[in-house]
């Protein structure tokens, strides 16, 4: 196994390992990287080393998983983290799945009615996330064996007329999805749900504070003054949608839709569609292909 050290250059291990991107993301640590070390990074980022190497260690090597090392690391640093990856599932990963899915049914035979009980698993899968990210991260997950039936129905039942190649993209972000839900549950479940019983056990009362629902500012520090809504017409002028349609899509004026890009050039200081494109796609909001070229 290939451990990350304060002394790697961070850049070498994401280009061979892309889907780190997302998990340092996380950390509020974008892309343009250079050939900076690990610790070099740390510290311009102002984020705990050793946690941030045992998190990547943790994604890197599918059998490493330090419980002991978790557990020495305060409540409050392991709950930003998995408060985070919670927001980057709700903005990132899950409207992908549900952009390749939509994008297969529609474009393979309308006659098959397999597809439409599988888009049905997959709102039971979501509504399942949804529903134990609102209720707070010791709430139980029932998500990820959703979606894993969904992935195996994918590969092993699904027949007729449908785009092949579309599947692929569903199964492949599905699989990205369900391999980082593993890695996310255990530690909330061996590391997070033990330091609570532990707090519970010693009469402190206040943990309560540290797991709740999750906050809008957990986005990027340099993104905290952007709202939700704000958030929502970013990506949707990233994916091409004129003012109109996305004053349609998301049913609010046309007005709005120009106050709120008005204040999301203010904020980000980025006036071009594609300076925007390439903001989302860097912060991982939205994917490089889901933009028609």
């Amino acid at each position: 196994m290939a451990f990350l050290t304060p002394a790697s250059i961070l850049s070498e291990i994401v280009s061979v390992n892309y889907l780190l991107i997302p998990v340092i993301n996380r950390f509020g640590i974008k892309l343009g990287l250079e050939d900076k070390s690990v610790k070099t990074i740390c510290t311009e980022y102002n984020q705990n080393i050793d946690f941030f190497l045992t998190i990547l260690n943790t994604y890197l090597n599918e059998d490493y998983f330090p419980e002991k090392k978790l557990q020495e690391f305060e409540i409050d640093l392991v709950t930003d983290y998995l408060k985070r990856t919670d927001m980057y599932y709700m903005h990132g990963q899950i409207p992908n799945i549900e952009k390749h899915l939509n994008a297969l049914i529609a474009t393979s035979d309308p006659n098959n009615k397999q597809l439409e009980l599988i888009r049905k698993l997959f709102f039971r899968f979501k509504d399942a996330l949804i529903h134990r990210i609102n209720n707070g991260l010791l709430d139980d997950d029932t998500s990820q064996a959703l979606l894993l039936d969904l992935k195996n129905i994918l590969i092993k039942h699904i027949s007729g007329s449908f785009n092949e190649n579309l599947c692929y993209a569903v199964v492949f972000s599905v699989d990205s999805l369900l391999n980082d839900l593993s890695k996310h549950n255990r530690i909330r479940e061996k590391i997070l749900k033990p330091m609570i019983a532990e707090l519970s056990e010693a009469g402190v009362d206040d943990w309560q504070s540290l797991i709740g629902k999750p906050k809008t500012n957990l986005l990027l520090e340099e993104d905290s003054a952007i709202s939700v809504r704000e958030l929502d017409v970013l990506k949707l002028v990233a994916l091409g949608l004129l003012n109109k349609e996305i004053a349609d899509r998301l049913n609010i004026s046309l007005n709005t839709v120009l106050s709120h890009r008005k204040n999301i050039t203010a904020k980000l200081g980025i006036k071009t569609v594609s300076g925007l494109i390439f903001y989302c796609i860097s912060h991982g909001y939205i994917s490089a292909d889901e933009i028609e070229l």
